[in-house]
């Protein structure tokens, strides 16, 4: 009677486990997330391809390594690198964050009305909300350095804090609001994508003065 008790409670944990808002069924299940850190070097996230790094390592670590992560972040064309745009870098959707919720169907969907992106529904990899206006500290501002359709600035003044590899006074970032709240109710301030950009530099610090902190997206591009 024992034995077959213990072996109920065990089928039962597992149960648990696969199907739990932190469990292993879940986090099998989600293709989107906002980092729970950044870099810890403002804009400097050592290029797309250190952000997609970033992206691998945290959902790894929830896992849910075993897709192929994306940083939503765009890039200029300068030194005769093209421009990438992130809409292009992400999949074709359907996204789930970590509690199963789906935010977008679709990379029209995603830049457009249906976007179902909120405080409630941008959580990080471990399913937890991300800090934002009338929080302490805020943290709403999201790098993506990209328009609001999603695609690159053209060639110029600087809008990536140099594709990412800049971490101190010079240049900017574009920045979305994940909580889609600003200073007002103007279309730029409850933009996810592309609200402002960052003052005072590419550091740490400057991206903290705006209520951010180095913080970005991760799609799930397969």
């Amino acid at each position: 009677m024992r034995a077959r008790w213990i072996e109920c409670a065990a089928a039962a944990g597992l149960l648990a486990l696969t199907t739990s808002p932190g469990g292993a069924q879940t986090a099998a299940e989600m293709t989107f997330f906002v980092t729970s850190a950044g870099s810890g070097k403002g804009a400097d996230l050592g290029g797309l391809q250190g952000a997609d790094a970033i992206c691998q390592r945290l959902a790894q670590a929830v896992g849910a390594g075993g897709k192929t992560w994306r940083a939503y972040l765009s890039t200029q064309a300068t030194g005769g690198a093209a421009a990438v745009n992130a809409r292009d870098r992400i999949g074709a959707g359907p996204w789930r964050n970590a509690k199963g919720a789906v935010i977008a169907s679709s990379v029209a969907d995603l830049h457009g009305a249906a976007a179902s992106l909120t405080k409630q529904t941008a959580l990080n990899e471990k399913g937890e909300p991300v800090n934002g206006a009338g929080d302490t500290p805020n943290q709403h501002d999201m790098l993506t350095g990209s328009q609001a359709d999603g695609t690159a600035f053209g060639p110029g003044e600087d809008r990536t804090c140099g594709n990412y590899t800049k971490s101190g006074a010079e240049g900017a970032v574009m920045l979305g609001h994940h909580d889609r709240r600003g200073l007002d109710d103007s279309p730029p301030a409850k933009s996810w994508n592309m609200s402002h950009l960052s003052r005072g530099g590419c550091s740490q610090e400057a991206l903290k003065g705006t209520g951010g902190a180095g913080l970005f997206y991760c799609f799930a591009a397969n």
